[in-house]
């Protein structure tokens, strides 16, 4: 019987590293009994084969034999492996991914589908998304949003490649190629922000953009302004370049446009760049373009910002500033501003021409760099008239500095037995009215540390003797005074005094009484100096000729002194259910003795007249760095009297048991002295009683100070004082000469948390540190603005209605009594004041002025208002009286990056 069977194909695998697969296919068979065992015999022998494939033989093969035919006869293998090779996937790293609703793998298609909040990590990428699907025959993935169950599109994805970030509506990337296509990316660079309706990443540093737009808006998608551009080439922390470049401002294309855009990128804080100058107008020196220059980032460590004015009528400005800092070691700045100022037309009779200059520095060297050694510098230099006169509107706020100050000093301390230090510094004080200039450079400062000689083996300092100290100090400069027209001249340096003085002060304190605290101290002193002064009377001339004398000459000094203190506590308790529950007072009484005798061998005299009758005093140290010896005994005995007054309150809060203290005076100060060598003509035997106090109100937010000097010797008719008492002369005991009272008063609603920003500029420029002077803020430069790194806020509108309106004050009042000579009169009576506050949450206003009751005039006056345009500034300054009248407008990009985009005007000058 013969059976005949449908064609089978029956598939073996083998397990082999090169997944071959093994296939033998069976024929229509006669189902006799030999043929089945037969089959069955070459089946057990085909697989025995298979599998013996993975086994090594250990025997060795038998050689191969040639073949004698010479007939090419092919030999074929009836069992043929699989000639068709897996292919190997690209994915050759650890993928790793997570979703929150499911995560699906489809073996067939190769595809692995997450969804919500899905997660997908692989090398350096990182893919955040609504969906993601992976293929990972084809090395792509594909990520897009989800609707939520309002249909809201939501969970949009977040591509990360490194340093790279992209936030599109879609995207798909492959892994092998690196290249990627997306759909409304949304990216970030440095302060710009980048939008695309189609991006395509060409490699890891090449993206090419299609209908984009950028800007420095925190929302990209409803932005205030944008630059449109319809493609652009991008290289992430390099550059952008861009096609043509049209500027959008609240959806409203300007006929700003540029053929092309560039924008600069760097992942360092700043870059270099050409910074715009601005438009101006002047009646005197024409037309202008005022701070347009070049900012140079030369390094990490350190800058350097070009800026300069040119009017038409020649005149002309540069400004240098410099910024520099080293980590742990130390930080500063240097501005050096020149100006060449023409006023009107040459052949105009108020045509002139002046130059002027302002050289500021700052130093600070961090402690931690060398604990033993410090270096600063804080200098303030230049011409007296150039924030007076100055053409910058930067220094508006300066013209009312009296002052300028500078200090470079550095010390050295040396750990030595006993200990050492050294002092080196420069000083410079210059008075803008009168142009007088003062300056050491440099100065020497040099001392070694208290010497104990006679303390025992334990080192207790206790008793007169074992008290007993000593120490040596060393004082030298090199001293100049001088004109601002001769600063820094030949003359000003042939003017100069070299002096040093060598001071070893001998002292001791003890217990006298238990409750009696006494010292007594002598000091030497020597004096070295190269100049000294010779006088002669000239006959013919008829006066007195003074001559400077170059050379070393010295002269020592001693004295002699002793003091003895207590402090003295009084309590006065009112009850404790009172609210003011005790008040104490401490009194601190001092009296000290001093003595210096007669150095009469330092004077010589000289002939008035030719018969020598009439003779003069003098001695050749007169007008020296260090003073004169003294010719006459100086033996005066001191007192002063220091109180202080504080209370205890009962506490408004009933939780507290305790009572609050406050301060009621902070100081109340009386001394005096009196003279035994006083003549009663020259010198008189008491000095005037000085007072001074001070005290704060309102938890410390309102400082008041006074003082007053009391004379008690009388005067005569012609004003003149008189070795007379004034209470023996018909008046008062003391007759008050002088009094002055000044308050500043500084307050807030906004809270402890957050201070006042100080007016730094003014400070370096030598003003105050407060705006009631006015501000320094330069327009022109937005980095200045109050807004421009303040963090927005979502919920600022609501939080704003709902408190009170933010505003800060400062007040400041000053009232000077003078009555030397009777005349009775208050000398200065002012009235200062400075207001901010936040009108809106993008307005802010502000006010600077006061009123001088003698002059009967206001003072400087400045109005300021500021702007908050999310990405823009809006500024606007009025200073509507005096010399200095002008106002001022500026609109401009708060970006450091695009500072050079605004528009800045201001009113015609005069000065």
């Amino acid at each position: 019987m013969i059976i005949f069977a449908k064609k089978l194909y029956v598939s073996l695998t083998c397990q082999k590293t090169s997944h071959n697969f093994t296939k033998i296919a069976f024929k229509p068979l006669h189902t006799n009994l030999f043929n089945i065992v037969l089959i069955s015999f070459f089946l057990t022998i085909g697989c025995g084969n298979l599998y013996s494939q993975e086994i090594k033989n250990k025997k060795k093969p038998l050689p191969a034999v040639k073949q004698t035919d010479k007939e090419n006869t092919a030999i074929t293998d009836t069992i043929k492996l699989d000639t068709v090779k897996a292919k190997k996937t690209f994915l050759d790293g650890k993928v790793r991914y997570k979703a929150k609703d499911y995560a699906k793998i489809d073996q067939k298609k190769k595809l692995i589908t997450l969804y919500n909040e899905a997660e997908l990590y692989y090398k350096d990428v990182e893919l955040k998304s609504g969906i993601i699907v992976l293929n990972y025959e084809k090395d792509e993935v594909y990520a897009g949003r989800i609707k939520d169950s309002a249909g809201v599109l939501t969970q949009y994805p977040n591509f990360k490649q490194g340093s790279s970030e992209v936030q599109p509506d879609s995207i798909r990337f492959n892994f092998k190629t690196k290249k990627a296509l997306i759909y409304n990316s949304r990216t970030k660079q440095g302060e710009l922000n980048i939008k695309a309706s189609v991006t395509k990443k060409e490699n890891d540093s090449v993206y090419f953009l299609k209908g984009a737009r950028i800007t420095t808006a925190q929302d990209i998608d409803n932005p205030e302004y944008y630059f449109q551009t319809s493609r652009i080439k991008f290289v992430p922390g390099k550059k952008i370049v861009a096609g043509l470049t049209q500027l959008v401002i609240a959806d409203v294309p300007t006929p700003l446009a540029l053929p092309y855009g560039f924008f600069p990128l760097s992942k360092e804080k700043s870059v270099s760049g050409i910074i715009i100058p601005s438009y101006n107008d002047s009646n005197t020196r024409g037309f202008s373009l005022q701070n347009g220059g070049y900012y140079f980032a030369l390094s990490d460590n350190y800058d350097l910002t070009v800026l300069g004015d040119y009017y038409t009528n020649g005149s002309y400005a540069m400004r240098f500033e410099s910024a520099y800092a080293k980590r742990y070691k130390y930080r500063g700045n240097v501005n050096i501003r020149f100006e060449n100022l023409i006023n009107s037309e040459r052949g105009y009779p108020d045509y002139s021409k002046q130059n002027i200059y302002n050289i500021q520095w700052s130093h600070s060297k961090d402690t931690k760099s060398n604990p033993n050694s410090t270096f600063s510098a804080s200098v303030n230099m230049g011409s007296s008239k150039y924030f007076k006169q100055s053409i910058n509107q930067a220094n508006i706020g300066s013209n009312l500095n009296n002052t300028l100050s500078s200090s470079i000093s550095y010390n050295k301390t040396f750990n030595t037995i006993p200990g050492s230090r050294i002092s080196l510094s420069a000083t410079h004080s210059q008075n803008t009215q009168t142009e007088d200039i003062i300056m050491t450079l440099p100065s020497l400062q040099g001392s070694i540390d208290r010497v104990y000689p006679f303390v025992g083996k334990n080192g207790v300092k206790k008793g007169l003797i074992k008290n007993i100290n000593l120490q040596y100090n060393v004082s030298g400069k090199n001293y100049f005074k001088t004109k601002d027209s001769l600063f820094f001249k030949p003359q000003m340096f042939d003017d100069a005094q070299l002096g040093l003085q060598q001071t070893i002060p001998l002292s001791t304190n003890f217990k006298i009484f238990k409750y009696f605290s006494a010292g007594a101290s002598t000091t030497y002193q020597e004096t070295w100096v190269n100049k000294t002064i010779q006088k002669e009377y000239d006959p013919a001339a008829g006066q007195t000729i003074s001559k400077t004398v170059n050379g070393f000459d010295a002269f020592r000094t001693y004295n002699f002194s002793t003091n003895l203190g207590t402090t003295i506590y009084g309590t006065f308790n009112f009850g404790a259910d009172k609210k003011i529950q005790s008040i104490r007072h401490v009194m601190r009484p001092s009296i000290t003795y001093a003595y210096t005798p007669s150095f009469e061998k330092y004077y010589d005299t000289y002939a008035v007249d030719a018969s020598g009758r009439i003779t003069s005093e003098y001695t050749r140290f007169e007008n020296g760095l260090y003073g004169a010896p003294g010719k006459e005994n100086s033996n005066i005995v001191g007192f002063a009297l220091s109180n202080t007054f504080e209370a205890k309150v009962r506490d408004s809060d009933s939780t507290k048991t305790e009572p609050k203290k406050i301060m009621l005076l902070n100081n109340l100060n009386f001394s005096t002295s009196y003279n035994f060598n006083a003549d009663g003509k020259s010198t008189f035997g008491w000095q005037p009683v000085l007072v001074s106090g001070g005290t704060q109100f309102f938890d410390n937010k309102m400082n008041m100070n006074f003082g007053a000097t009391l004379d008690p010797y009388a005067i005569d008719n012609g004003g003149n004082k008189i070795d007379k008492f004034n209470i023996d002369n018909g008046g008062s005991l003391f007759r008050m000469t002088s009094a002055n009272v000044t308050v500043n008063y500084s307050f807030t609603n906004k809270g402890t948390g957050k201070e006042k920003e100080k007016n730094t500029q003014s400070q370096r420029n030598g003003g105050r540190n407060d705006d009631l002077f006015g501000t320094n803020t330069d327009l022109n430069d937005s980095r200045n603005s109050q807004f421009a790194n303040e963090p927005e806020r979502d919920d600022v509108i609501t939080e704003f209605f709902n408190s009170k309106v933010p505003w800060d004050m400062t007040l400041a009042y000053s009232l000077t009594y003078s009555n030397v000579k009777r005349e009775n009169t208050i000398s200065g009576n002012s009235i200062m004041i400075s207001i901010n506050t936040d009108l809106t949450p993008k307005w802010k206003a502000g006010v600077s002025t006061g009123y001088d009751f003698v002059q009967k005039g206001v003072t400087f006056t400045q109005f300021r208002f500021e702007r908050d345009l999310l990405s823009w500034r809006m500024a606007f300054n009025w200073q509507p009286l005096g010399t200095n009248s002008n106002w001022n407008f500026f609109i401009g990009i708060k970006s450091g990056m695009l500072s050079d985009i605004k528009w800045n005007k201001r009113s015609v000058s005069n000065r």
